[in-house]
């Protein structure tokens, strides 16, 4: 499903409106770890890139997808409602008794691969994927989404130094690099940086996105990821804001976790439609 530019901003947009409202209504959920992989999973699963049915999740032929950043979830499960892998009407239920799915990523639902959260398992089971891929010669990718705080996770580099060694070029992992976790901001807790030349060193090739917000960047990064010449896997490090399009939200540890209620939420709100 290629979209344009224009119209990937405006389905961002809308997304963002039903992570909020479902976190609001529910009283709970990562709205900021959610908001700042916004524009990545709609990149991926509106721009052409990643190959779906939502008629038959359990397709043969799909890509796989591993959020590896399971408290994320709210963002995943609005998009797989909008596409229709199951109603939009669920999206009320969120954390609810008599809903399909609570805070952190179930695999139950239509569309999910594997239940996360508990950090650092997502590459993992990535790496087990395309290796099964690459054994029975298949010729889906498979992608992950991990958040930055997720790779102090010994579990990350031990998974990439695998993915490495294998040479599986079939692997494409995004790293959010919000700069954030939930105690507080990265750099100070444990220092990644030089991140990109540390994928390098366990046989990856790294890219870096400026503006992780920025389609136009997303998509140059994502480009020709099928036909890549390399036997090496590729991981794409996105910069972003955690909390994206809620200024009182933006770059807040203490938001982590936590749905805006009241006067917040109405502000949000606001925010949001000034939003393109």
């Amino acid at each position: 499903m290629l979209e344009t530019i224009a119209k990937l901003e405006k389905k961002a947009n809308y997304i963002r409106n039903l992570i909020l409202d479902m976190c609001v209504q529910a009283g709970t959920g990562h709205v900021t770890s959610s908001f700042s992989s916004v524009e990545v999973l709609v990149a991926l699963y509106y721009g052409g890139i990643l190959r779906y049915d939502a008629s038959h999740p359990g397709w043969d032929k799909r890509d796989r997808f591993i959020l590896s950043k399971g408290q994320a979830s709210p963002l995943l499960y609005a998009i797989l409602a909008d596409l229709g892998f199951f109603p939009t009407d669920e999206l009320n239920k969120f954390c609810q008794a008599d809903g399909m799915f609570g805070v952190h990523l179930q695999n139950d639902v239509p569309g999910v691969e594997v239940s996360t959260g508990s950090l650092g398992h997502g590459l993992g089971i990535a790496a087990g994927l395309a290796l099964a891929a690459k054994m029975d010669r298949k010729s889906y990718m498979t992608f992950v989404l991990l958040g930055d705080g997720e790779c102090h996770e010994g579990l990350i580099w031990e998974s990439a130094m695998f993915i490495g060694h294998h040479k599986l070029n079939n692997l494409v992992a995004i790293v959010d690099r919000n700069r954030l976790c939930v105690t507080g901001f990265i750099e100070k807790i444990v220092r990644l940086s030089p991140l990109e030349k540390k994928w390098e060193s366990f046989g990856w090739d790294a890219i870096t996105i400026k503006n992780g917000h920025s389609f136009k960047e997303i998509l140059s990064a994502f480009e020709r990821c099928r036909l890549r010449r390399t036997n090496k896997p590729l991981v794409i490090i996105a910069n972003t804001i955690k909390g994206k399009g809620v200024s009182f939200m933006e770059n807040q540890p203490l938001w982590h976790g936590v749905a805006p209620q009241g006067k917040q939420a109405k502000i949000a709100k606001r925010q949001l439609r000034m939003e393109k």
